[in-house]
């Protein structure tokens, strides 16, 4: 997996990121400090599990003959007494029947962000200078 990189941008908060040959934004919005020039910090963690989501249904039902034609993921995160509360809703467009939409809502439960966020995370953090 490629390293993601994120140093100073313009302005009061905003973050120049890079993985690979890759170059986008982080920012806060205005009304927390920044300029909103990119998502945030919490928005790109829900796009992590929005995209991970889609992509693993896709793969999914592309391997079982499924008739998906998309799969819309919406993740909204909430914050309350220090817990993080991510609520994701999935849409699915195709012609499923119900134990096919059963099977899917399963397999989203399998995609590896949703594993990672709800499993142990570690992060180790080392000074390099």
């Amino acid at each position: 997996m490629r390293k993601v990189v994120s140093q100073f941008g313009e302005g009061p908060l905003q973050q120049k990121l890079s993985t690979g040959d890759l170059h986008y934004l982080s920012d806060a919005e205005i009304s927390k400090g920044g300029s909103g020039t990119g998502p945030s910090p919490h928005e790109y963690l829900g796009a992590a599990l929005a995209a991970c989501t889609s992509m693993t249904l896709k793969m999914y039902t592309e391997r079982k003959a499924m008739n998906l034609k998309n799969a819309i993921v919406t993740v909204e995160i909430e914050r309350h007494d220090d817990v993080e509360i991510l609520t994701r809703h999935i849409e699915l467009v195709g012609d499923l029947d119900d134990q096919q939409k059963e099977r899917l809502l399963e397999i989203a439960q399998k995609c590896p962000i949703h594993k990672a966020l709800a499993g142990e995370i570690q992060i180790k953090t080392q000074l390099v200078n």
